[in-house]
């Protein structure tokens, strides 16, 4: 299927044109359905004490929770491809709620698990994510649309992780008991669904020039009848199957942590449910930007290298993300685990993002359904997965040992992933095409743009200069800071005293989150006036704190740590004032870090 007047570029802030509104609802009601999806996990002590489940039968519900996925992912791939993913993902989210909201009537062993099984089917959600941002998005960018919709849905698994144990607590503070309060948590979880799905309906369309059925009966798109048969057509494609195994070697594993993560950390580091759930979402908060990052070099070595370059990424990724989870498989120290696991997450998503800055390309004429198997592979990897974690005899640790081992034969699969030339060559017409356009569409803005108050950078060479390198510092710096702060909850909360009162606990979370989360997204250029923005105000509280409680002549002379903390608070001004520079991940999304720099004219 021919899709006409993609977007060219991601302009996150422009909601007049359908290809923005529909990346926006996509990517949020995604974060919906995995946020309900995994809005269990991080409560899993509280429902295994009430329910009395065994290791074996929590192991049992993880596998329920992802495998009926698969099945979904495949009919729902199809579905896009057949009514379009405006009616797909309404129907899903409608139908999906339900079990999320029902499973507060769970009442022993059995009825959760099926409970559990149900709300997997919410999962099929990120194949329609994908199949929306695939048709609205230009070669130039798909990679790094499909990646972004994509990550900041799989958000939503590191949120639930801070955000139910929140709710829960919410609800036991309202008076209710442990038991009622879990069950109500899980029924506002399923009720905002509800109500995405009758604003998506509303608020998105199928193409950029219309739904479906208006551009059949104009004659612009296939009709119904010429659409069938696009599964098989999938399913024959070897190519598409060794994706299925290389994106169960990622998603698989990122689905895999999000059930376990809590769990693994209350047991193997003694942490209580709170502070477990914080240090398993930070797991999940990486997709911020770590998915966006692995979809956008995709996009950046496919203007390089064609096709096979996007494959050659996808390969690098696994790779790194295998090594990473061999590391943190053997971490027994807190902060150089939690260290390690961010760095394994990073890869993890990256390789995701990767992974779907190729589909686009295997064929058009089936693309949901493709999406669908890939994506089902996901799901089959953490069922497979899920085995190891049921099995008694087997430690948690070894069991990572061995998806690691797993993870890096699985890269090898990249090798099976091939393009022919007039596939090569196709990509590179439609890519010229796409930058052409999102050129001539630049200089049309650039004409109708008020005069700047600071001179426009100048396309060239990516430049790394001693303001880079700062920003790098500072981002690590403080990403450091927040693992220790994790580690030692009890002196950041005795730092802020008792200028918080009963926030006290939130504002330390969101401390954590701003150091840790926002520390690496200003290391690596990406969002970075936001990430410098967060930290900012952290910094400033830090500053009040200490101005309320001291003298002059101790915060000029004698306070060190308030001196450093306003050095760091002005050089955070600068990132804010002028963001992450051309050695960033912002640039690169800008799309002009890679132009040739304007020769002069001949006269």
């Amino acid at each position: 299927m021919e899709v006409k007047n993609k977007a060219t570029r991601i302009e996150l802030f422009n909601l007049r044109k359908p290809q923005m509104r529909a990346f926006h609802m996509s990517w949020f009601a995604f974060f919906l359905c995995f946020f309900s999806w995994f809005g269990i996990a991080p409560l899993m002590p509280i429902v295994r004490e009430e329910l009395g489940l065994t290791p074996k039968q929590v192991g049992n519900t993880i596998i329920a929770s992802v495998s009926i996925t698969i099945l979904a992912r495949f009919v729902v791939g199809w579905l896009c491809d057949l009514v379009g993913p405006r009616k797909s993902y309404t129907v899903l989210l409608l139908l999906g709620s339900l079990p999320v909201m029902g499973i507060g009537l769970a009442h022993d062993y059995q009825s959760f698990l099926l409970f559990r099984l149900g709300i997997g089917v919410i999962g099929a959600s990120f194949v329609i994510t994908q199949y929306h941002t695939s048709v609205m998005f230009a070669p130039n960018c798909v990679g790094t649309a499909n990646a972004t919709s994509a990550g900041w849905g799989n958000l939503g698994g590191g949120v639930t992780q801070m955000v139910m144990p929140l709710v829960f607590a919410g609800f036991v503070g309202l008076g209710y008991t442990e038991f009622w309060s879990w069950r109500l948590s899980m029924v506002v979880a399923g009720a905002v669904c509800f109500v995405t799905g009758i604003l998506y309906y509303f608020f998105t369309r199928d193409l950029p020039d219309g739904n479906f059925k208006e551009l059949r009966a104009r004659g612009e798109i296939e009709s119904k009848q010429k659409t069938r048969g696009t599964f098989w057509l999938a399913a024959k494609d070897p190519r598409v199957w060794a994706l299925f195994f290389i994106y169960g070697a990622c998603f698989g594993i990122e689905l895999t942590i999000n059930n376990i993560a809590a769990l693994y950390y209350t047991d193997y580091f003694g942490l209580g449910l709170k502070t477990a759930g914080l240090v398993a979402g930070l797991f999940g908060l990486m997709n911020i930007f770590a998915r966006t990052t692995g979809g956008l070099i995709g996009d950046k070595f496919g203007q390089r290298w064609g096709l096979k370059g996007r494959v050659r990424w996808l390969f690098i990724a696994l790779f790194v993300e295998g090594i990473a989870l061999l590391l943190f498989s053997r971490m027994t120290v807190l902060p150089v685990a939690i260290g390690t696991m961010i760095v394994f997450s990073l890869f993890v998503q990256m390789s995701e993002g990767a992974t779907y800055s190729v589909v686009p390309f295997i064929n058009k004429r089936a693309l949901g359904s493709i999406a669908g198997i890939v994506g089902a592979g996901g799901n089959m990897g953490a069922v497979a997965a899920g085995f190891l974690f049921r099995r008694e005899d087997v430690a948690w640790p070894k069991a990572l040992l061995i998806l690691g081992f797993c993870v890096l034969a699985f890269s090898f699969l990249t090798v099976f992933v091939r393009f022919s030339a007039a596939d090569e060559k196709a990509a590179a017409a439609e890519h010229e095409k796409a930058l052409a356009e999102r050129a001539e569409r630049a200089e049309r803005a650039e004409r109708r743009a008020k005069p700047r108050l600071l001179p426009a950078p100048v396309p060239g060479r990516v430049v790394f200069t001693p303001l880079t390198l700062l920003r790098l510092y500072l981002g690590i710096a403080l990403a450091i800071k927040g693992i220790f702060f994790i580690t030692n909850m009890d002196a950041l909360e005795t730092q802020m005293g008792d200028s918080f009162g009963e926030r006290r606990n939130l504002v330390a979370w969101f401390v954590v989150f701003a150091h840790s989360v926002g520390g690496v997204a200003l290391a690596l250029g990406f969002v970075t006036r936001w990430a410098a923005g967060l930290n900012l105000v952290v910094l400033l509280g830090a500053v009040l704190v200490t101005v309320t409680g001291s003298t002059t002549m101790e915060l000029l002379g004698e306070n060190l740590n308030f001196q450093f903390a306003m050095l760091v608070l002005f050089t955070l001004v600068v990132f804010v004032w002028r963001g992450g520079g051309r050695f960033s991940l912002d640039r690169m999304i800008a799309g002009d870090e890679g132009q040739p720099a304007p020769q002069p004219q001949a006269t």
